[in-house]
């Protein structure tokens, strides 16, 4: 079984509506869990709400539930530097929370001392399906890296800047750190997938709400074509 977790309703409005007989829908800690069958494989998906809090309840309530041996997050993101643009797909690599700063007791910013991690690495398989998947579809452009987590929207490009200095990332989102996390302590494979909604250097307020409904669309795409190559 593989789970999917969305953030938004458009990032998962497309993936319920292909779910082929959803058997069971539970509710969870308030959150509600539909069971169904997506390109002839069993899934589990929920609406985990934004930020890392939410997404993190999420992932450990399905692994403690339902035997996933994947979970994926879909969504959409901001790109952080040039090649990536509107529309394009950024497979994460590993994650990072950029938002986790304990440096004043000499950590690295990023560091989570209870696990004594900084990056969050995604199960490589998965990551090479997806990417071949969303390839796949004519029109997209993939590519993968390196992708940082924080309950913040970044708007400012100066803090975008910071982010990439210190870390190394392409692209900054609201939940996939907290779920690669999670998937780490349970010893569950990750993957996360995210559609750019805005760019380094539009308007990004005004890109995301005009390209987040075709961002979130395209990120299903991709999700959809990857369970169908499994």
């Amino acid at each position: 079984m593989i789970g999917i977790l969305c953030a938004l309703d458009r990032e998962i409005e497309l993936l319920l509506k292909e779910t082929e007989r959803p058997a069971v829908h539970r509710q969870l800690c308030g959150y509600d869990y539909v069971l169904g069958r997506l390109r002839g494989v069993d899934v589990v998906l929920c609406r985990c709400g934004v930020g890392k809090v939410n997404a993190a309840v999420c992932a450990q309530t399905m692994i403690l539930t339902w035997p996933v041996r994947l979970i994926i997050n879909s969504g959409v993101a901001g790109a952080l530097r040039e090649p990536l643009e509107i529309g394009d797909i950024c497979v994460a690599t590993d994650l990072v929370q950029y938002d986790v700063d304990t440096s004043a007791v000499g950590d690295p910013v990023g560091f989570v001392s209870t696990v004594n991690q900084t990056y969050f690495r995604c199960a490589e398989w998965a990551v090479d399906g997806i990417l071949r998947a969303a390839q796949s579809i004519d029109g997209v452009r993939a590519y993968s890296a390196r992708i940082a987590s924080g309950d913040q929207f970044i708007d400012d490009q100066a803090r975008k800047d910071r982010i990439v200095r210190l870390f190394d990332a392409s692209a900054c989102e609201m939940e996939g750190g907290a779920i690669a996390q999670v998937c780490f302590i349970n010893g569950v494979d990750c993957a996360v997938i995210r559609a750019i909604s805005d760019t380094t250097s539009g308007k990004h307020e005004m890109e995301y709400r005009e390209f987040m409904p075709m961002a979130a669309a395209t990120s299903a795409r991709v999700v959809l074509k990857f369970l169908e190559n499994l």
